[in-house]
């Protein structure tokens, strides 16, 4: 009765578990899609420029994304599968998904702690660029990148010692926009960026615990299926074939006895 019941609820969590490790996959690939394909992302990805940092880090993550997305539906499939038809083969793929995908987490939670800024300083070394050529030489396919991005991040110039930047900001920042201290360019990519990488980061931990949690479940699933499978196995024995024909032979002389 113990055992069986501590099996009982371990398929209840796991089944719970894989529901959320869906959501989570759904909503990392959801997010990976959102921030390569978004406006905000692409239009600094998209600038040519050789010192361009920020298109490495944008592919990589969202590369990065899909590939751990997929594996964790697959992990979710593979360990409501198990949980339902008690299967060891099952249950193991299940808990190589799990500690597959907790490999990949952990060296991408590690680069954002000790790489907090450098989406961030990518993102702005690429601005500043663009900005530093449109006030020297007046470009107009430099000027017309630097009018996309202030229509994006609704932002207009940044502050700089020189004084010869208004006319910059007049000729690329969005018409009746007044440049005020909130609009500095600068500042607005870096708080859009915190407030993107906060949600990031809290997204990856949430996912390393029940990365955790998950491989708990499968390991403690296969040892139960495992060990009761061994108990079903006592107590059973298989009926040999000349075991059957003394058994026949002895029916049928009772059956001679009687008549």
């Amino acid at each position: 009765m113990g055992p069986r019941c501590g099996m009982r609820t371990t398929k209840c969590q796991l089944l719970a578990t894989s529901l959320c490790v869906m959501l989570l996959g759904l909503s990392i690939a959801t997010l990976s899609t959102v921030t390569h394909y978004g406006l905000h992302f692409t239009l600094i990805s998209n600038i040519s420029l050789e010192s361009n940092s920020y298109r490495f880090i944008h592919y990589a993550a969202f590369y990065f994304g899909i590939c751990l997305s997929m594996t964790l539906i697959l992990a979710a499939l593979l360990s409501s599968a198990a949980t339902v038809r008690e299967s060891q083969c099952l249950t193991a793929m299940g808990f190589f998904c799990f500690a597959l995908a907790f490999c990949g987490l952990i060296p991408a939670a590690c680069w954002r702690y000790m790489h907090s800024t450098e989406v961030e300083d990518s993102m702005m070394d690429v601005y500043d660029f663009v900005y530093e050529e449109v006030r020297r030489n007046s470009s107009s396919f430099r000027r017309h990148e630097l009018t996309a991005i202030h229509e994006a991040f609704l932002c207009c110039g940044k502050h700089s010692p020189f004084g010869d930047t208004t006319n910059v900001e007049h000729k690329t920042c969005p018409s009746g926009q007044i440049r005020s201290a909130g609009q500095d360019c600068l500042q607005e990519i870096r708080d859009f960026l915190r407030k993107h990488m906060d949600f990031i980061s809290t997204l990856l931990g949430v996912t390393i615990g029940f990365m955790v949690y998950g491989m708990i479940l499968t390991s403690f699933l296969w040892f139960s299926i495992h060990f009761s499978n061994n108990l079903d196995r006592k107590g059973k024995y298989i009926l040999r074939e000349s075991d059957a024909r003394l058994e026949t032979t002895s029916q049928t002389c009772l059956q001679l006895a009687a008549l």
